[in-house]
C-alpha cells in the first residue's frame, strides 16, 4: 500500500453521464463520511476559503472557492485522473494497471484518506492548514486516518512517501508488527530545496515501486537524490 499527497493542482471537470456527483461516502474510505461532510460544510461556510487558508490567489483562488463552496454534489472523476502535479505527471498512473492503481492511497485535507480509482470532487485544502472550527487538520484526521489506513493495511506492506505536513496525519503505533513497512524520503546530499526536480524523482520512485515491488527500493538510484528508507516505528 503505497501512501501519496493529492496534488494541489486537479484536473477540470470532464461531463460525465453516469456521474451522480460526488456523496461523502463515496468510495474504499466511505466509512468517514461524516468527517468529509464536517469538512466540506466548513469550507463552505468559509465561502471556499481564503488566499491565506489555500495558499493561491488570482484565478485559482476563485477557481477553489467555487469548487469548495459547492463540494456536495459536484461533479467527480477517480482520484488518479483528478490529481495532476509533478508527483503524478512522473508517476503516470494512466498508464499503469487498475490493480497497481489501487495500492495507491491518498492522504488528503477534505476527504481523509482515499484510493486512487475512488470518485472525487475537484477541491482545494492542504493538510497544514487551520481551518475553523476544526483547527489544524492534520491534528484533527488524525485518529480517522490512523484507524483507517490500520484497516486497510490488514496484510499489506505501508510504503509511505508523504511530506510531513501529510505524515502528521496519522500514526503507526498500533501496525501489527512485522507487517507496518517503510518511510520512503528523498533528500538532496547539498542541502539544496529539492522543488520540482524532487516531486519528479518521487513520481519515478513511486511508479518503479507498483511496477517491479518494493525490493526496488534496494537498487534504485538518481543522480541527485539520495533514497532514504527507513521502518516505520
Amino acid at each position: 500500500m503505497l501512501l501519496l499527497p493529492p496534488s494541489e493542482g486537479k484536473a477540470f471537470d470532464e461531463p460525465d453521464s453516469n456521474d451522480s456527483g460526488w456523496d461523502p461516502s463515496d468510495g474504499t474510505f466511505g466509512a468517514l463520511e461524516l468527517q468529509r461532510l464536517a469538512v466540506a460544510e466548513a469550507l463552505s461556510a468559509a465561502g471556499g476559503g481564503s488566499e491565506k487558508l489555500l495558499g493561491v490567489g488570482g484565478k485559482h483562488l476563485l477557481r477553489a472557492q467555487a469548487a469548495n463552496s459547492m463540494l456536495i454534489g459536484a461533479p467527480t472523476m477517480p482520484a488518479w485522473r483528478r490529481y495532476t502535479g509533478v508527483v503524478w505527471d512522473h508517476l503516470d498512473p494512466a498508464s499503469l494497471g487498475a490493480v497497481a492503481r489501487r495500492r495507491i492511497v491518498v492522504v488528503s485535507g477534505l476527504l481523509g484518506v482515499v484510493r486512487a480509482d475512488d470518485p472525487i470532487p475537484d477541491y482545494r485544502l492542504r493538510m497544514s492548514v487551520n481551518l475553523a472550527p476544526m483547527g489544524k487538520l492534520s491534528t484533527w484526521w488524525r485518529d480517522d486516518v490512523t484507524a483507517a489506513l490500520q484497516r486497510a493495511a490488514k496484510g499489506k506492506v505501508i510504503v509511505d512517501m508523504l511530506p510531513q505536513e501529510h505524515r502528521a496525519a496519522w500514526t503507526t503505533e498500533n501496525l501489527p508488527r512485522g507487517r507496518r513497512g517503510v518511510t520512503v524520503s528523498l533528500v538532496d546530499p547539498t542541502g539544496k530545496p529539492g522543488g520540482h526536480f524532487a516531486k519528479a524523482a518521487k513520481g519515478e520512485l513511486a511508479r518503479a515501486i507498483l511496477s517491479d515491488g518494493i525490493d526496488v527500493l534496494q537498487s534504485w538510484r538518481h543522480e541527485r537524490f539520495e533514497l532514504i528508507v527507513t521502518p516505520l516505528t
